[in-house]
């Protein structure tokens, strides 16, 4: 029979090698009276890795009682700050704030000690989620001198990260992807411990991702992709570096990927943290929402908000695209009304209201809401905020029937959004910059840039979109069968003769999408081969 001390000391080994599976394991095994409130932490630590998230909080809960049954004020503190934290990460925030006040209430019995820094750090972050931008530097900048004083890598990494947080958030953005960079070389350099380091990369790149600096998220996402391989395949993480590949995705154009990668992250975190769960839930709709499947859109936001995660602007786009103008233009004045929806993070959702006025006809709505993306633009030096107030002032410009200051804004716009790696936006962009050539009388290069827009459109599969471009490049006769002006196109160059690869290099877009042209027009022609739809070609003139 095995020596219960044994057994208790082979779980010690197992969770400071940071063998997490086997840890639990031994723990399991263990005598439950011969463990103390250190063995209980260590066994939380390992069903947190294992994402075990109830079981990991209930044996926190019992080291917290048990390090506070024996008047050690450091442990207790530090188990209330961990399941302080979990609980906002499960998207509990009233048993969180509990847990904050029993840290701080341990934290007034301790001396000059580091741990204070970190009880800074959780009232930093607490302060910032509450949009008290102000008081949480200060805090963070507390952490850092009580760091200085004590020497810990793990506190002052996050201190900085938090303190970049808050700038970027200010509008300060190139001082805060400083602070940021400088945080992420103590993990590239392997200073900080696993727990940390895992936080820093996911909220770096997640950040990186929500001011559209691709670059710098690709670089970091790539680290980090390699930093999760050496972790449990259990753990959190590689649930939530998901979340950001398929933002990552999406925004530069991979759209089957992000879909993918944002229903397996979703599968991943539903009990981990059901919020971030929502997250990628809204990748996916997004996804969705913009090849035209609007009914899966529709349940994928859906299934965000029952998570826990706000779809906006997704949602009212959503609702737009369903000519539910009204419901749109509402759900996003709501959003919109609240004080969290301030600051860059405003921008994406002005962008929306002003889409939605647009298409309203309410010029004045539009008006105000680029008024509101002008002042934010001069108070950030984030590049994508630039492009998204230029990007609205040209549209409404061009509805205002201001073709030259329409014209000059918008060809900005086309600029920064090709600078920025934003393929979508960028064709968006050049849709709308075609049609102010052709409002200033320039038919020739219209042409030109809505066709750039719609092959765009076509690569990435923006079905909504590339049917309403092909649109404006007809010339006003309707075409037989239902077709678009793209598929006549397709199906002039199939009845000459041509394979789905010539006609791939004629009209500069994937054999993928070719193909995809050739069964929407088998169907709407009802026709089952190139034979037959050449045949119906030849019939309506269409060669």
């Amino acid at each position: 029979m095995t020596d219960p001390v044994a057994k208790v000391e082979r779980a010690r080994s197992a969770a400071a090698r940071e063998a997490w599976d086997e840890a639990a394991a031994a723990y399991r095994a263990a005598d439950a009276s011969l463990l103390e409130a250190s063995d209980l932490e260590a066994w939380a630590d390992a069903t947190w890795w294992l994402s075990s998230m109830d079981e990991s909080i209930g044996l926190r809960q019992r080291a917290y009682a048990a390090y506070s049954a024996e008047g050690d004020h450091r442990g207790a503190g530090w188990m209330a700050a961990r399941l302080c934290i979990e609980h906002f990460l499960r998207g509990e925030p009233a048993v969180g704030a509990g847990w904050l006040g029993r840290t701080q209430r341990h934290a007034r019995d301790l001396p000059d000690c580091v741990e204070l820094g970190y009880v800074a750090m959780l009232e930093a972050n607490v302060a910032r989620l509450g949009g008290d931008l102000d008081g949480a530097f200060d805090l963070a900048e507390r952490a850092v001198e009580i760091e200085h004083r004590f020497g810990d890598p793990n506190l002052l990494a996050m201190a900085l990260q938090t303190q970049g947080l808050v700038r970027i958030d200010q509008g300060q953005v190139a001082r805060g992807l400083a602070l940021l960079d400088e945080a992420m070389t103590s993990v590239i350099a392997g200073e900080v411990n696993s727990y940390y380091t895992g936080a820093i990369y996911c909220q770096v790149i997640d950040t990186c991702l929500q001011i559209a600096d691709v670059g710098r998220a690709g670089e970091w996402s790539r680290a980090a992709s390699a930093w999760v391989e050496t972790v449990v395949p259990e753990s959190p993480f590689p649930g939530i570096c998901r979340v950001n590949r398929a933002h990552l995705a999406r925004l530069q154009g991979a759209w089957d990927e992000a879909g993918s990668e944002a229903r397996r992250a979703a599968e991943e975190l539903i009990e981990f943290n059901p919020p971030a769960a929502g997250a990628a839930m809204y990748e996916a709709g997004e996804v969705r929402r913009r090849i035209g499947d609007l009914a899966g859109a529709e349940a994928d936001y859906a299934r965000a908000r029952e998570l826990g995660f706000d779809p906006q602007p997704g949602l009212a786009l959503l609702r737009l695209a369903q000519g539910k103008v009204d419901s749109a233009a509402t759900t996003l004045d709501v959003v919109l009304s609240d004080e969290r929806a301030r600051g860059i993070q405003a921008a994406p959702l002005l962008a929306a209201r002003v889409e939605v006025a647009l298409q309203a006809g309410e010029l004045d709505d539009a008006r105000t809401a680029c008024e509101t993306l002008r002042r934010i633009t001069e108070a950030t030096d984030a590049r994508h905020v630039r492009a998204v107030a230029t990007t609205a002032e040209g549209t409404v410009r061009l509805a205002e029937g201001d073709a030259a200051g329409a014209l000059e804004r918008l060809r900005s716009a086309c600029e920064a959004w090709q600078e920025l790696k934003l393929p979508y936006e960028h064709a968006r962009a050049r849709q709308a910059y075609g049609l102010a050539l052709r409002a200033a009388g320039d038919e020739e290069d219209a042409r030109l840039e809505l066709q750039a827009a719609l092959g765009a459109f076509e690569r990435l599969g923006a079905t909504p979109d590339a049917t309403a471009t092909s649109a404006l490049l007809g010339d006003g006769k309707a075409l037989p069968g239902g077709l678009t002006a793209r598929e006549a196109e397709v199906l002039r160059l199939v009845a000459s003769g041509k394979t789905n690869r010539d006609i791939a290099v004629e009209l500069v877009i994937s054999e993928h999408t070719v193909a995809r042209h050739l069964q929407n027009m088998f169907t709407k022609l009802d026709v089952s081969s190139r034979a037959a739809a050449t045949a119906y070609a030849f019939e309506h003139g269409l060669t």
